[in-house]
């Protein structure tokens, strides 16, 4: 394609212009001001990256509510990825290409179908994971290119983490005017949201039907802004991908008065000092330092009485979330290390005596300990239950007895075709799901990929994205996906090398677990 028909087919986009250079550009004027970004190779994508969406959290902005960013004047370049929020924390199988860590982190990403139409599209807005203490953009895994093919328009934004997103503290309290403090990492996305609901349209999307969509603690974030007073009417469909907040599993959502205690008192430890006007003045760095000591506290999300006004169980039970369409599930292996569990019928029967006491018994039915083949497999799938399935099931659940909306259900079952991090092809582990979510398998070059695993992710885009145009997964080719309802017998699409609906065999274990862990709190 030459730059004369480049020309024309971006001339069909409302809001598009095309800057003539050494490499075309195409230009969107935002209400903040106008960025460049550019084509993809196969000249079929846009790519804007970088775009600030609010102003940079730094100084006396550390630990506030997302501001608005300054209006620039001219062309603001959007062609490479801002840098990720500071984390204390990492995974072996992240690996970000932008220009490393930094408090001034609060960007997003675009991906636009070339030649779409002003206010066409369906819009996916993805939230990435990280246990809330890691994670960023600039992942190959989360490149929205191949999603935005199928005619969808794909944002991702960075959000603060760990200490610098998450800290409460009674000074911050006072000085938010709302008697909150804490959740800044969740604000940022409720203002990348915003943001979206304000500019959608300029980059063909349609401000009325965004889809909100994440993995992991993205998903736990899904449904905290699904329940969020602050976010209301900022998404109209919702997918979550191994995780929901109605069951904390460690990551946080203590009431804010615990967490004023706490939080204050590490920092005493750590900085010789309470007094917010003193720590918004230490480094970057020192900050990092300290919450990586052995024994420091985590800093997630909190039950501020802003963002989360209440426990998110009780704002579910009430029916006061967004009552929206909900896709959501998780992998058979979430808790499982591939080769190197060692439970035995003895130890297994041990930790159930330790965790359930007197309903032990209740518990060893549902997950079988007879001999030590069993007993290692019933503790691979408690492992993974505990870790993040039964907090997933749990929000599903309260989303459909209260949600007023479908739900689908997925368990994403095909094992592991072998890579670096899992060496053998034993199971379907966590985080698995992205890289066919987005499309992207070869980003992992050293994974041994399959054709059921090319087939598998053909599908898995397709009915993410069907889900995110009508809210609907269901559509031409595709297995059919019935709605999850008592009535239809909790049906479950299981994605596999043949993905198929099948009974929910697995309910009376997560009904058990709820019975002794379902207490809102």
């Amino acid at each position: 394609m030459n730059l004369r028909s480049l020309k024309v087919l971006c001339s069909v986009v409302m809001g598009f212009s095309v800057a003539a250079g050494a490499q075309v550009g195409v230009r969107v004027k935002t209400d903040m001001g106008t960025v460049e970004g550019e084509m993809t190779r196969d000249q079929k994508v846009v790519a804007f990256k970088g775009i600030p969406f609010a102003a940079p959290p730094v100084g006396e902005l550390r630990w506030k509510a997302p501001q608005p960013v300054m209006k620039w004047t001219g062309v603001k370049a959007a062609k490479e990825f801002g840098y990720h929020c500071v984390q204390s924390a990492s995974y072996a199988d992240m690996y970000f290409h932008d220009p490393g860590p930094s408090e001034d982190c609060l960007t997003l990403n675009v991906w636009v179908p070339a030649g779409a139409k002003r206010g066409s599209l369906p819009v996916m807005v993805w939230i990435y994971g990280g246990g809330y203490v890691t994670g960023g953009t600039s992942e190959y895994r989360q490149d929205g290119q191949n999603l935005a093919r199928r005619d969808v328009v794909v944002v991702s934004m960075n959000y603060r983490l760990g200490v610098f997103g998450n800290l409460v503290h009674p000074e911050l309290t006072t000085e938010s005017g709302k008697n909150a403090s804490g959740n800044y990492g969740l604000m940022d996305v409720a203002a990348a949201l915003e943001w979206v609901k304000r500019n959608a349209a300029e980059f063909g999307g349609d401000a009325k039907n965004v889809t909100v969509f994440g993995e992991s603690a993205g998903s736990f974030a899904v449904s905290t802004v699904m329940a969020s007073p602050v976010s209301k009417g900022l998404m109209a469909k919702a997918i979550g991908e191994s995780g929901g907040a109605l069951y904390s599993s460690g990551l946080g959502y203590e009431p804010r008065a615990v967490r004023e205690v706490r939080d204050s008192e590490f920092m005493q430890k750590a900085f010789g000092t309470t007094k917010l006007a003193e720590l918004r003045r230490v480094p970057t760095e020192d900050l990092v330092r300290a919450v990586m000591v052995k024994g420091a506290p985590r800093f997630g999300p909190s039950v501020d009485g802003y963002f989360v006004p209440e426990p998110l169980a009780n704002i579910y039970a009430a029916g006061k979330q967004a009552h929206i369409p909900v896709l959501a599930g998780w992998n058979a292996d979430e808790g499982r290390a591939a080769g190197k569990a060692t439970a035995t019928t003895a130890s297994f029967t041990t930790l159930a005596e330790k965790d359930f006491g007197a309903r032990s018994g209740e518990f060893l039915a549902a997950y079988p300990a007879g001999t030590d083949a069993e007993a290692l497999v019933s503790a691979g799938d408690y492992g993974g239950d505990k870790f993040i399935a039964y907090s997933t099931w749990r929000w599903i659940e309260a989303q459909v007895k209260t949600g007023q909306s479908p739900v689908y259900r997925y368990f994403f079952t095909l094992g592991s075709p072998g890579d670096r991090y899992h060496t053998v092809a034993a199971g379907a582990f966590h985080s698995d799901d992205i890289e066919y979510v987005f499309g992207v398998l070869d980003s992992r070059t050293d994974a041994k990929w399959r054709p059921e695993d090319r087939q598998l992710s053909d599908q898995m885009q397709q009915y993410w994205v069907n889900f995110a145009r009508t809210g609907n997964p269901n559509g031409a080719g595709l297995p059919q996906w019935p709605v999850y309802s008592e009535a239809a017998g909790w049906p479950v699409m299981h994605l596999d090398a043949t993905s198929e609906a099948k009974p929910d065999t697995l309910r009376p274990r997560y009904v058990f677990l709820d019975s002794v862990w379902g207490v809102a709190k």
